[in-house]
């Protein structure tokens, strides 16, 4: 008999208290990109799954360029995805009006979803009932 359990990597990272991410604040432009170890594709589809999961507003999608317009709270953002190699992809999630003036945890959240959910991996394990 098998049984199926999905495990996961979780990396130690600083926690970031909540007023820190809730508050407007200047956020750098390196914090609003990250390189992700996992093709273009399935990077696109957990983007736009952390975008629904964080429940802000998707208005436009385009998938041959590898971007997705979305809204969060009353602010424009551009998400796009670029191939860097066949196992590597960039993630850059920056406002339409190009100013950095926004709750850091907008982009935070939403990288945090796709590290969470790319590393979870089923696993079957052999018992004996």
């Amino acid at each position: 008999m098998f049984i199926c359990i999905q495990t996961g990597g979780f990396a130690q990272t600083q926690p970031v208290s909540l007023s820190t991410l809730v508050t407007v604040q200047d956020v750098p432009f390196e914090e609003c990109t990250k390189v992700f170890n996992m093709d273009a594709e399935s990077l696109f589809y957990l983007t736009i799954a952390s975008i629904n999961a964080n429940r802000f507003k998707i208005d436009e999608i385009q998938s041959k360029t590898g971007y997705i317009l979305f809204s969060a709270v009353n602010k424009e953002f551009l998400a796009l995805v670029v191939k860097l190699d066949s196992k590597n992809s960039l993630l850059k999630i920056t406002p339409t009006n190009n100013i950095y003036y926004f709750q850091p945890g907008i982009v935070l959240n939403m990288f945090r979803y796709i590290e969470l959910n790319s590393t979870v991996r089923p696993v079957a394990i052999k018992t004996n009932l």
